[in-house]
Formats: C-alpha cells, structure tokens, sequence
C-alpha cells in the first residue's frame, strides 16, 4: 500500500490540480498540516505495513511537503484482545512482526501515539473473504493511461490488463484492485559531487596529492568528499555533477499503482466478472516486464471512502472545484474535530501474475521519445522513464576528479540494494 499513501497525501491537500505531481513541484495558497495515516492488514505472507505521514505547506512560501511521523508507538488490536506492536523499519513506516498475517473473519484495530502523547485509533475492521481472480489478460493500447495519469509531452501508451472473477451469490461484496510491476534495472546507484565506492575510504590518508586511498572493509556507496584544508589532500571538483553506476549483479525495480479501482457488486451479484480493468501498465522500454495483479476484499465502510477518492480523481480538473480529501475511519482520541485522512483496513487478497512480452506493441517506448538524447545504454530507455535524463557513468578518461588508489577497478559497479521499490531476487514468473 505503499503506493496509496502518494495519493492520499495528494488529495489531503486543496488544489485544483489534473494529475498528483511531484510534491517538490507543488506551490500552494494555503496552509494545510494534516495528519495521513495508511494501513491495511492482508492475509498474504508479506510485510503488513503502517505509515504515518502529516501533510505540510509551509506559513510562509506554501510549499508542500510530506513529513513522515517518526517514534510514534503503534499496535494492532486483533478481536479487541490481542496486542501486537509495530516496530519502525524507516521514518514513517511501522512494520508488524514478519511473521504475522491476518485472517479472514477476524477484526483489527489500529492504535498509535504519536511522541507528543496525542492518541488516535481506527475503528474495527473485520477482513471480509475474497473469491480468487480466474484470469489474467494484457492488451497494448497507445492510449491506455488515462489523462490525470500521461507522462511527459502526453505521453499514454500502454497495456491494459483485465481479469475475470466469479462474483459470490446472495451476498454483498466490495472489491479493490491494485497492482506491481517488476522492470530490469540496470542503473544501481546515481552518486551526487562524488564516486562510488566498493572499499572504505581511509580518512586523511592521501597518495601523491592525486588519489584518496581505499581500505579493505566494505562501503559500497557514494564518496563525497570533505575538504579538510589538508596540504596533501586531492582537489575535487566543485559544483552540482552526478555519476551513474550499472548494477553488479541482476536487479528489478518494483513500481506500484497509485490509481484507486473499487467496485460495489450491487448490479452484477453472484455473476461472472469479466474483462474487468484493472490496470494500465506504462510503456516504459521495450523489453518484456512482470505484472502482479491484486484483488482486494473490502467492507462496505472501507469501500465508501475509497469511492469518494475514486470519484474525486476521475472528476477533478482545472474548472473543478477545489476538492477536500475525505476524513477516514482514524480519529484523535481526545479531540473528535481534528481531521485525519486515511482509513485502516483489513482486506483479504487474491493475486495473480502476467507476463507481458510487449511484442504487440507499436510506436517507440516512453524512455526513446526524446530525440536528442537517443538511449544507446543498457537500460537507458528505462532510466530515462524514471529519471527523466539518460545516465552519466563514471568516465574512464578524461580522469573524474576524485580518484580512488586501491579496490577494484574503475568504473566501479554498484550493488542492487533491496528495499519495497527495488530488489536483487528473482521475482517470481520473471521469465528470462
């Protein structure tokens, strides 16, 4: 859900925006500090996660930002007996023991303080059943994202992805879909006004007033360096540059829908649901990609404010009324006005995965769109897609300015470090 929160703080704030843009980017006329809170239990063997957020604009220059909540206390109460507490893995993101997992049936309340003693929780959730999606199918379409979702210059070409699922009879049932999207990463590591290094950098250790010089012990990151006004220390090069190093081994970049898709079954009980959309997946490059489709149970409660955001993100536009982002089911304990947006869930989960070869496709990718800069690369077409520039390596000659005596050869490679955007295992169905 990690994906959920980008919308949530996007829509907290009062805009008249097309698309959630980069809150870099984002100016505001107005103040706004707002707590967002996202969380759902799922009964998959995967991390069960709770961010804490609060949506700021500055008094001043009205520029936004998403702060995340940090040393906050954070528990799950399960059947309103049962206290499981959440342990802070980053700032923000509070993680429940990896060996827990919720269960169909079962209810689950979230509690937290905040570190000034503020105390909040949700109402109960009880995780309704989920019936499994039967099939899985990608079609490519020039303009399957929608507009609030085109990348740069209108850019919409994609696949669209469908599932059927058979819809239980006799009973009302709430859906949402997401998705995860595995693409090849080739680029490990970009390194801002420095190089990247394998080895450890002995300090104030210096060979022929050329070279810093490199230790035995593992660093595996970006050497900047600092100048200590040193007589033997190497001149480095000053202003704003950046460094790009190729992956050491294989490593896939994981990107997650932030859309919202719900769905009430209240005209199409216990019938089939077919070709239901459910995703458009960009573009990006032309080599094949790994889709995860998820399906998601939902209470009525939960799929009522979901819809409100829905509804909210296919309406807005520039004409539109300012929207406010809906309260959820979170409130201050001690204080019942303070608005807080976001909504605990429990959802059970059935997924299924696609392979998409990209061999129907027409036109050129996102990332070989711009002229000037032609990907010639490995990966480059994908770099481009996220970075918005081609990649810089590291040149062999002339020299960079900061040299390194000792470790491996230069340019150095950079490990795939795993983390909820990107990992170095084999996803399972890459096909390669």
């Amino acid at each position: 859900m990690r994906s959920f929160l980008l919308l949530l703080v996007c829509l907290s704030i009062t805009c008249w925006l097309t698309a959630c843009v980069d809150s870099l980017d984002l100016t505001l006329n107005s103040t706004i500090d707002v707590l967002v809170v996202d969380g759902t239990i799922t009964n998959l063997p995967e991390p069960q996660v709770i961010r804490l957020n609060r949506s700021q604009a500055d008094r001043l220059t009205g520029r936004f930002g998403a702060i995340p909540i940090t040393k906050a206390t954070v528990e799950i109460i399960v059947d309103s007996t049962q206290i499981i507490p959440c342990h802070e893995t980053v700032d923000g993101t509070y993680q429940l023991p990896s060996d827990f997992k919720g269960q169909i049936g079962h209810a689950y309340q979230l509690r937290f303080a905040l570190p000034d003693g503020t105390r909040y929780q949700s109402t109960q959730q009880v995780m309704p059943a989920v019936p499994p999606i039967r099939s899985v199918s990608a079609r490519f379409n020039p303009v399957a994202l929608p507009i609030e979702q085109q990348l740069d210059g209108g850019y919409r070409a994609g696949h669209d992805v469908f599932i059927d699922t058979q819809d239980p009879a006799g009973q009302s049932n709430y859906y949402r879909w997401d998705w995860k999207l595995w693409e090849k990463q080739s680029w490990c590591r970009s390194c801002q006004q420095g190089i990247y290094s394998v080895n450890n950098i002995l300090p104030h250790t210096y060979k022929d007033k050329t070279f810093y010089v490199a230790g035995n012990d593992l660093y595996e990151d970006c050497f900047v360096p600092v100048n200590y006004l040193e007589a033997g220390q190497p001149p480095f090069q000053s202003g704003l540059y950046v460094y790009d190093y190729p992956c050491r081994t294989d490593c896939w970049e994981i990107l997650y829908s932030y859309a919202l898709n719900v769905f009430d079954d209240r005209y199409t009980n216990g019938n089939l649901i077919q070709h239901r959309s459910v995703a458009q997946i960009p573009y990006y490059d032309s080599t094949a990609c790994l889709v995860e489709v998820r399906q998601l149970s939902l209470t009525q409660s939960a799929h009522a404010y979901f819809n409100q955001f829905q509804h909210t993100q296919s309406t807005n536009g520039l004409t539109d009324t300012a929207p406010s982002a809906p309260v959820g089911n979170i409130r201050n304990v001690a204080d019942s006005r303070e608005n807080v947006v976001g909504y605990f869930t429990a959802s059970a989960v059935s997924a299924k995965r696609i392979w998409i070869e990209r061999k129907d496709v027409t036109g050129l990718p996102f990332g070989n769109t711009v002229p000037e800069k032609v990907a010639w690369q490995p990966g480059a077409a994908f770099f481009y897609s996220l970075n918005r520039r081609q990649p810089m390596p590291e040149p062999i000659y002339p020299y960079p300015s900061i040299r390194i005596w000792g470790g491996p050869p230069r340019p150095a490679t950079a490990i795939c470090v795993s983390s909820d955007s990107r990992t170095p295992f084999k996803p399972e169905g890459w096909q390669e």
